[in-house]
């Protein structure tokens, strides 16, 4: 199939459905309301599930029960509403069940604005809710890498039976793109029964699975939450992706951004590079875990004077950038956040004043 000029949220809604997951719920906010309204419509067609809850809580516990019965199941959404489907994530991963969260990023806190941001990071990255739980985190630039990155999150979160976010923006929902549906990543559901409700516990046995989160045993407790360390660990060992730009030349300031946000800074390194001054750039495109071993060995090239995040944030990967970096290099922050972003002039002459104090 060729390529089609789609609309980022629809074309996530879409790239759902190529994956095999047929079990959407949702519940309405700007801006990625277009995901729930093509849905419901396409949704039908494939004999699949649409259901608006009354709530983002209730959207969550739906995921939730859905998904302990070995549902492939999404749900999308923005800010305030992933706030309110934080404690249910926080079941999710704790009942160990695979689901798929997208959040199409608006400016806050609070209500905040429509307008696209970055200000979840700390909300998707560390955990967001309750408990020690972890995320594996994608992060997008485009249209088409939303749809390729929806599209893996469901065998991602089914290898590691816990719910993967792909953590878009209101400018990755609304802006429009070519796309394409690759057939390589259409993915067959993992065998469940070794651990959904509707399974048994083993294969001779007729006794069924229990999914639970409670555990009034402090010893089975933290059991549980060593068992889930150890899976968050090996998601740092296989999962770290990141994507390398101008390493190769000789930069004087190393830029780390994601998302949206990066495709700007490639506008304004490339401008750069022609009149002399080179940058380099890693962006992360998972943003947990973290590429801290890249971050840090492009820190270290001897010409490398200053690292900068730019984000779309009063500043949140920093902190990540500052702890991979480890000291070695100054780190600074710039960006804005509410809507505007920052435009490819405004960050050359960011990027060469810290450039200059750094000397």
């Amino acid at each position: 199939m060729g390529k089609i000029l789609m609309k980022g949220n629809e074309a996530i809604g879409e790239a759902a459905i190529r994956a095999g997951c047929l079990n959407y719920f949702a519940y309405p906010i700007t801006p990625q309301s277009e995901v729930a309204e093509y849905l419901s419509r396409r949704m039908p067609e494939v004999g699949g599930v649409f259901l608006q809850g009354e709530s983002e809580v209730a959207v969550s516990y739906m995921l939730f029960g859905a998904a302990a019965c070995g549902a492939r199941v999404f749900t999308t959404s923005s800010s305030p509403g992933i706030s309110l489907m934080s404690e249910g994530i926080s079941y999710i991963a704790a009942g160990q069940c695979p689901a798929v969260f997208v959040n199409i990023v608006r400016g806050g806190p609070g209500l905040g604005g429509i307008l696209p941001s970055q200000a979840d990071y700390f909300q998707a990255t560390k955990g967001g809710g309750h408990g020690d739980y972890r995320m594996l985190v994608m992060a997008p630039s485009s249209v088409q890498e939303a749809v390729e990155m929806v599209m893996k999150a469901f065998p991602l979160a089914e290898k590691y039976n816990n719910p993967v976010m792909v953590l878009g923006d209101g400018l990755i929902g609304q802006m429009m793109e070519p796309v394409e549906f690759p057939e390589h990543l259409v993915s067959i559901p993992s065998n469940k029964d070794d651990w959904a409700t509707s399974g048994m516990d083993t294969r001779k046995s007729d006794k069924r699975n229990v999914i639970r989160t409670l555990y009034l045993n402090a010893s089975q407790l933290n059991k549980l939450n060593f068992e889930l360390k150890a899976k968050y660990d090996r998601m740092g060992r296989e999962e770290v992706c990141f994507e390398p730009y101008n390493i190769n030349s000789e930069y004087k300031v190393l830029i780390v951004s994601y998302g949206t946000m990066s495709r700007v800074c490639k506008t304004a390194i490339d401008e750069l590079k022609s009149k002399g001054f080179e940058v380099g750039m890693i962006r992360p495109q998972v943003l947990f875990p973290f590429p801290e071993k890249a971050v840090y060995e492009a820190a270290l090239k001897e010409s490398c004077q200053v690292v900068v995040s730019i984000e779309m944030s009063m500043g949140q990967m920093v902190e990540d950038v500052m702890r991979s970096v480890m000291g070695k290099r100054p780190v600074k922050w710039y960006g804005k956040c509410g809507g505007e972003i920052p435009d490819p002039d405004e960050i050359m002459d960011s990027v060469k004043k810290l450039a200059k104090q750094a000397l």
